[in-house]
């Protein structure tokens, strides 16, 4: 019996890790939480609020905008559409330039 607690306990804790290092969670407001798979394991932005900060601050974390924190935000009616297509043109453009400067 003490061998089944363990092994139980063991995948239990592994279970959580594995969520924690796989999704983002994203604080919406009032009690609402949205749960975001990450691109890469990682515990990097694993909680996120995006009370307080603008349209523009949230998508410029690398990580939350690679994982599509712009469609769950247009999905919960905190940015338009438009405002997510053009914030995002601004970083692809960035991103370019940076592939750009890297090649030799």
């Amino acid at each position: 019996m003490a061998f089944l607690k363990r092994v139980l306990f063991w995948g239990l804790l592994v279970t959580v890790l594995y969520i924690l290092l796989g999704y983002h969670f994203i604080y919406i407001g009032s009690r609402n939480f949205k749960i975001l798979k990450k691109t890469r394991l990682t515990l990097n932005y694993t909680f996120f609020s995006v009370a307080l900060r603008t349209n523009e601050g949230i998508l410029a974390v690398d990580e939350l905008r690679k994982a599509g924190i712009a469609d769950l935000l247009v999905d919960v009616g905190l940015m338009s559409e438009e405002a997510r297509d053009r914030i995002l043109e601004k970083y692809e453009e960035e991103d370019s330039e940076t592939k750009e400067q890297n090649q030799p």
